[in-house]
């Protein structure tokens, strides 16, 4: 379900005879909530991030629940600005610059 499949439904049909019987439902009334972010949780490849000058390092990032569509951006320390979106970062050639506490949003 989506959140636009809230709304009023019913449901109708007939009898075929020489003329048709038409019957209809009570009218059921549904609503679709959001279901909140929970269980998010961030894993490095290499396990760790563990990486020696030169290695590729991939941060991925997961939501356990909650409604979407979700979307990701990636930080470093207390920087706001973001260093990538989606829910993976691949760093293709680590260097001493990127070493660092990162964090998904």
């Amino acid at each position: 379900l989506q959140l636009h499949h809230s709304g009023h439904y019913r449901c109708m049909g007939w009898v075929s005879a020489a003329v048709p019987l038409w019957s209809e439902s009570e009218l059921v009334t549904v609503t679709v909530h959001r279901v909140p972010l929970s269980g998010v949780s961030l894993w490095a490849q290499p396990p760790g991030g563990q990486v020696a000058l030169g290695d590729h390092l991939v941060l991925s990032c997961a939501v356990a629940t909650g409604t979407g569509p979700l979307s990701f951006t990636w930080h470093r320390g207390g920087s706001r600005a973001p260093l990538g979106t989606g829910p993976h970062l691949e760093l293709q050639h680590v260097g001493d610059n990127d070493s660092g506490h990162y964090h998904c949003r």
